[in-house]
């Protein structure tokens, strides 16, 4: 399937720590086009969000798991506009700029499996909680290697909506699904809903399929 274009967690949970990580992306939820109000005005976006896990940082989370890589997420507007920050980060992790014409049609499902660094810092809430942000995405510096993908790959995209995977979401991501556009219109009467699976590929590490 092509896709073209924070967790809720306890007050005891503790983000990874600041800094330089190897990563893979392994989660890829596109939510849908929603509402959101930019500097006081509303504007519909198309959003998708990216899921990364951390291999070489573990940490026992629940018992009956055992030791769990740290997961580290971003949310994006699906645009490759050359102002867009999905296209500067995804330029920056592939190490090269995107043509207009490859620019034109991207399938960012390609980054699924792919390594990379990932710069991450810390916020606070309005709680005053610590959470981890992604500042920055980069490529993978030459010699350095990540570890096997430890998360199984998970894709879903409300366009082609599939009631098995939707119901693998968190509730949060479940909820923000709902609000889009594309969701309420799987609600109207004429509508037939087709689940389905999609499966994908193994990337090779050696170099970068986008």
């Amino acid at each position: 399937m092509a896709i073209i274009a924070t967790s809720n967690g306890s007050k005891s949970y503790t983000p990874v720590e600041a800094g330089n990580y190897v990563a893979r992306c392994y989660s890829m939820v596109h939510i849908g086009t929603r509402l959101e109000n930019i500097l006081g005005t509303e504007k519909e976006l198309n959003k998708v969000r990216l899921s990364f896990e951390l291999p070489t940082e573990l940490k026992v989370f629940k018992e009956e798991d055992g030791e769990q890589p740290y997961l580290v997420s971003k949310e994006y507007t699906l645009s490759m506009h050359e102002k867009s920050t999905l296209r500067k980060d995804l330029e920056s992790w592939r190490g090269k700029a995107f043509t207009e014409e490859e620019a034109k049609s991207f399938d960012i499902t390609k980054l699924l499996g792919v390594p990379c660094m990932l710069n991450i810092i810390h916020k606070q809430s309005k709680s005053g909680n610590p959470y981890a942000v992604i500042s920055a995405i980069s490529t993978m510096p030459k010699g350095l290697t990540c570890d096997p993908q430890i998360n199984p790959t998970f894709e879903f995209s409300v366009a082609e909506f599939d009631i098995q995977k939707f119901a693998m979401l968190p509730e949060f991501l479940q909820e923000a699904v709902k609000e889009s556009k594309e969701y309420k219109a799987l609600q109207q009467p004429n509508h037939m809903e087709v689940a389905g699976s999609h499966g994908n590929e193994e990337d090779d590490d050696t170099g970068l399929p986008f």
